[in-house]
C-alpha cells in the first residue's frame, strides 16, 4: 500500500504544475492578445513587469500568511486569488485590464512555493526532503511542456479567452482535492503509526500554532536567512533568463524559428526536471548514508554549480543543438540547485519560520530578476547575438559564488532551536 505522504506530494505536484501553466499562458498566447486587445510590445512589458512586483510583493506577504494560518488554509488561500485571477484574463478589453489581472495572479501564485516547501516538511524527514522537492519542483517544467502542447489546440479550436478556463477548472478540482484530502499526519487518519513515525524520525518541525514567538524580525537578523536569500537571488534570475530569452537566442544565433522551437523546449525542461529529481535525490541518498546534513546539501550544490559552468560556452559553438544540450544541462544544474536551497529553509529554520524564510528568498529572487531583466535588455539593444556573451558567462558563474556565500555564513548547516528566536 502507498504510503499517504507520495499522495500528499502528488498534490504539490499538481498545484506547481498548474501555477507555472498559469503564468506561462501569457506568453503562449502574446502575439493573439496584442493582435486582439491591440496593445504594444511596452505595454506588454508592463504587463509582465506587473505580475513580477506583485510576485515579489507576495512572496513576503503569502510567507506570513502561511506561517500565521497554517498550511492547508494559506495554500488554499493561495490558490483561490490566483485561480480567480487566471480566469479574470478571459474577461479583459484592454491592456490595463490584463495588468491588473497579471498583478492579482503574481500575488496568488506568489504563496505556491512557501505552502509546498512548508507541505513536505510537515510530511517528510529531511533525509527525502530533497527529493520531494525535486518532485513537486517538477511541475515548473511540467506546466510549461504542459501548456505547449494543449493550450495551442484550445486556442485553434475555441480562442483565446477558453484558454484560461482551463487552468481555472483544473484550480478547482485541485481545490477539492486539497480540502479533503490535506491534514497534519499526525491527525491523518489515513497515516499509519509506522510511517508517522518514519515522518517524525529525524526532524525537529512543528507546525505553525506558536508562530507569534518568532516575530519576522528575528528572521532577518540571523545569517543563515540571508545564506538562503543569496541562494535564490544568485541563481533564480539565471532561471528565467533561459525562460524568456532562451527561444529567442535560439533564433538568433542559430535561425530556430518558432514552430521549430517546440522540440528544443521539451528537451531544455524535461531535463531540468530530470535533474531536479537527481540533484534532489542524491542529497537525500547522502543523508541515508550517514553524512551530514551540512555536507550532504553542500556537496550537491557543488555538483549542481559544476553542472552549469559549460553554459558560458553556448554563445561560442557552431551547432544548435550542442547549444541546447548545454542549456538543457545548465537547466538540469539549476533545478537541483533550488530544490536544496527550498530544502534549507526546513533543514535550518523551525516550522513557525519556514513559509515566511521561503518568501523571503522568494521575493529577493523576484525583485533581483527584474533588475537582471532590465540589464539583458540594455545588453542585447544593438547587439543580438554578441550581447548573449556576458549573460551566459554570469549564469554559469553565478551559482558557485552564491555556493561560496553560503559557506561563509552557514558553515555548519543545523536546526536553530527556537529559543534563540527570543
Amino acid at each position: 500500500m502507498i504510503k499517504y505522504r507520495w499522495i500528499i506530494l502528488s498534490l504539490l505536484l499538481f498545484a506547481t504544475t498548474i501555477n507555472y501553466a498559469d503564468r506561462f499562458l501569457i506568453g503562449l498566447l502574446k502575439d493573439t492578445l496584442m493582435n486582439e486587445l491591440d496593445f504594444t510590445e511596452q505595454q506588454y512589458g508592463k504587463i509582465v513587469s506587473a505580475f513580477q512586483l506583485a510576485y515579489g510583493i507576495g512572496n513576503l506577504a503569502m510567507g506570513y500568511l502561511i506561517d500565521r494560518l497554517g498550511t492547508k488554509l494559506g495554500y488554499l488561500i493561495s490558490i483561490i486569488v490566483w485561480s480567480l485571477s487566471s480566469v479574470t484574463h478571459a474577461f479583459a478589453q484592454s491592456w490595463i485590464h490584463l495588468r491588473i489581472s497579471r498583478f492579482f495572479l503574481g500575488l496568488g501564485e506568489a504563496g505556491n512555493f512557501p505552502s509546498a516547501i512548508k507541505s513536505v516538511a510537515e510530511w517528510f524527514p529531511k533525509k527525502e526532503r530533497a527529493f520531494a522537492t525535486g518532485i513537486f519542483n517538477g511541475g515548473s517544467q511540467l506546466g510549461i511542456i504542459i501548456a505547449g502542447f494543449v493550450i495551442p489546440a484550445v486556442l485553434i479550436k475555441y480562442g483565446w479567452q477558453e484558454c484560461f478556463f482551463v487552468t481555472g477548472l483544473l484550480s478547482l478540482i485541485w481545490m477539492v482535492l486539497w480540502i479533503i484530502n490535506y491534514k497534519l499526519p499526525e491527525n491523518h487518519k489515513r497515516v499509519d503509526q509506522e510511517e508517522l513515525d518514519y515522518i517524525k524520525s529525524d526532524q525537529d518541525f512543528s507546525p505553525a500554532s506558536q508562530e507569534n514567538k518568532i516575530p519576522h524580525i528575528q528572521l532577518i537578523k540571523h545569517k543563515e536567512t540571508w545564506a538562503i536569500v543569496v541562494g535564490k537571488l544568485l541563481a533564480d534570475p539565471v532561471w528565467w533568463f533561459y525562460v524568456f530569452w532562451g527561444a529567442s537566442f535560439l533564433n538568433k544565433k542559430f535561425g530556430i524559428n518558432i514552430d521549430q522551437v517546440a522540440l528544443p523546449l521539451v528537451v531544455i525542461y524535461v531535463t531540468a526536471y530530470a535533474g531536479g529529481v537527481l540533484f534532489g535525490g542524491m542529497s537525500s541518498r547522502l543523508i541515508k548514508r550517514g553524512l551530514s546534513v551540512d555536507r550532504s546539501r553542500k556537496l550537491t550544490l557543488l555538483a549542481c554549480a559544476i553542472v552549469v559552468l559549460p553554459v558560458m560556452f553556448a554563445t561560442q559553438v557552431e551547432n544548435g543543438w550542442v547549444a541546447i544540450a548545454l542549456i538543457a544541462l545548465a537547466a538540469a544544474g539549476h533545478t537541483g540547485w533550488a530544490n536544496n536551497v527550498f530544502t534549507l529553509s526546513s533543514d535550518i529554520f523551525p516550522g513557525q519560520a519556514v513559509g515566511r524564510v521561503v518568501g523571503l528568498g522568494g521575493a529577493a529572487s523576484t525583485f533581483g530578476s527584474a533588475l537582471a531583466a532590465i540589464g539583458v535588455g540594455s545588453l542585447l539593444q544593438g547587439a543580438p547575438v554578441e550581447g548573449y556573451t556576458i549573460p551566459f558567462i554570469v549564469a554559469a558563474l553565478g551559482y558557485m559564488v552564491a555556493l561560496g556565500v553560503i559557506q561563509l555564513l552557514v558553515p555548519n548547516i543545523q536546526s536553530i532551536n527556537t529559543q534563540k528566536f527570543k
